[in-house]
């Protein structure tokens, strides 16, 4: 999981680039990818992910990192998104 989007998904494409005369050589069409630190407002504390632009802009749609997770089904997410939900699951069950 490299250069992959832990929200959307999305993973470097493979293309061509082409020329005036039509010649077309191989080149790599790269995520917009960025390692993020998004605060946890249940936790009080910072969660680090790598996610595109794109998928910041998804996660603030969802009111946040814990809104996100929660409409999430944990069979998509990677193994420290799981558990990162699950914390955030107990800590909303807690506060209420």
């Amino acid at each position: 999981m490299s250069r992959t989007c832990q929200v959307t998904g999305k993973k470097r494409q493979i293309g061509h680039k082409v020329s005036h005369a039509n010649n077309k050589t191989k080149r790599t069409f790269n995520t917009n990818l960025r390692s993020a630190r998004l605060f946890s407002e249940s936790l009080k504390r910072y969660v680090s992910m790598k996610v595109t632009a794109n998928g910041l802009r998804t996660i603030e749609h969802n009111g946040g990192i814990d809104g996100w997770l929660l409409s999430q089904t944990p069979s998509k997410l990677s193994t420290t998104l799981r558990k990162v939900r699950e914390q955030v699951a107990e800590a909303t069950k807690a506060a209420k």
